[in-house]
């Protein structure tokens, strides 16, 4: 079950790219919880890092339809990857669409190049699904903007030098989300980088926590030009990032559903492959057929995201069923491979421990689904 759009060229390249190069060299990356540079490198050279960025600022200018089957494949090859660029480009997303021209094309080129390049600074240790709770400020200093707070669990915060930060410009503002802004943030004094987190999966890319002690940011740097809209401009952004997130679902469903039914006609029990007994048929069925599905929604969110429509309801659907679809998948890509599935010599036990973050990142599944039940009965009223 390839990609949907391996036919378009950019995709096939990163086909090769994760055949020859990801796939060999992920096993020991990844239990080393070693940072890809060489790949993060490659990544760069064909252009990763501007895949969403138009053409005009430098990027790739690739549709989200495209840009999804490209996601697919590299977790195909190993998750990790996908991450590198992920909170990257939604970061480049609020500059693109919210920024003033200005600001599009002070930082845009740079970003689309990978030369600065790093991640959104949301989560705080207080602050997740519940992001109108953070503390961190950033108060007006004359031509500059004084932040003082943490961030937590921030992706590339280690290797990457700018972030899309938000803080709160006005603590008192009623609701709370009126008195947040969202600002490019470039490493520098009063900017550092704290604990790095060991995690149960997705090693190799780095989380880590972020300080903000007396930090000041240019007045220039602030999103749009405008206090007050970073809690929107953050909203809009997490719509790409949950079709990236789905469409990792889908690669990584679709990474253990292939070494499942391959091992499956290999493996031999009571004198015939595995594969001829009815309690893997129907395992795989079932298997297949729920990767097709989330492939479709998928699909569906970024064709409606590349026609400028709004998409929160398709990508809060897409990016809740990839993603338990995934980890259903790995689960029963365990127990077709038995016992030897739980050793580290087959990529399946690494497909189990990153399967996880799917359903809490982006948003947990659980806020997911509040979502899409309040524009259900909003499209559906009595």
């Amino acid at each position: 079950m390839a990609a949907v759009a391996s036919s378009d060229p950019v995709v096939a390249q990163i086909k090769r790219f994760v055949d020859r190069e990801v796939i060999p060299v992920a096993r020991d990356l990844e239990l080393a919880d070693e940072y890809p540079e060489q790949l993060v490198q490659q990544m760069k050279e064909m252009g990763l890092f501007g895949a969403i960025i138009p053409p005009e600022y430098g990027g790739a200018g690739l549709s989200f339809s495209t840009y999804a089957a490209v996601i697919e494949e590299l977790t195909r090859g190993w998750m990790s990857l996908s991450g590198v660029i992920n909170s990257h480009l939604i970061m480049a997303y609020a500059v693109l669409t919210f920024g003033t021209e200005e600001q599009r094309r002070q930082w845009l080129p740079a970003m689309a190049a990978g030369e600065k390049r790093g991640g959104i600074c949301l989560t705080e240790s207080h602050a997740g699904s519940d992001l109108q709770a953070i503390r961190t400020t950033a108060q007006r200093d004359g031509d500059n903007y004084v932040v003082n707070g943490q961030k937590f669990y921030i992706t590339n915060g280690l290797h990457g030098n700018t972030f899309a930060l938000l803080a709160r410009t006005d603590p008192a503002a009623t609701p709370r989300h009126r008195g947040m802004s969202l600002f490019v943030a470039e490493k520098g004094p009063g900017f550092s980088v704290g604990q790095k987190f060991k995690k149960l999966g997705y090693r190799g890319v780095d989380t880590v926590e972020l300080l903000f002690e007396d930090y000041h940011v240019p007045m220039e740097n602030l999103i749009g030009r405008t206090e007050g809209q970073g809690f929107k401009q953050v909203m809009s952004g997490l719509e790409v990032g949950r079709i990236n997130v789905a469409a990792r679902g889908v690669g990584l469903a679709r990474a253990a559903f292939e070494a499942a039914i391959k091992y499956a006609q290999q493996r031999n029990t009571f004198g015939k492959p595995i594969a001829q007994h009815q309690a893997i048929q129907l395992k795989l069925a079932d298997m297949g057929t729920r990767l097709e599905a989330a492939r479709l929604l998928v699909r569906q969110a970024a064709e409606k995201k590349d026609a400028g429509e709004r998409v929160d309801l398709e990508a809060g659907m897409a990016k809740l069923f990839a993603t338990e679809t995934a980890q259903h998948i790995c689960l029963e890509a365990m127990r077709i491979h038995g016992g030897v599935a739980y050793m580290q010599d087959l990529p399946v036990e690494r497909f189990y421990r990153d399967a996880p973050l799917l359903l809490i990142g982006e948003g947990t599944n659980e806020i997911q689904s509040l979502v899409i039940a309040r524009q259900l009965l909003e499209r559906y009223p009595v």
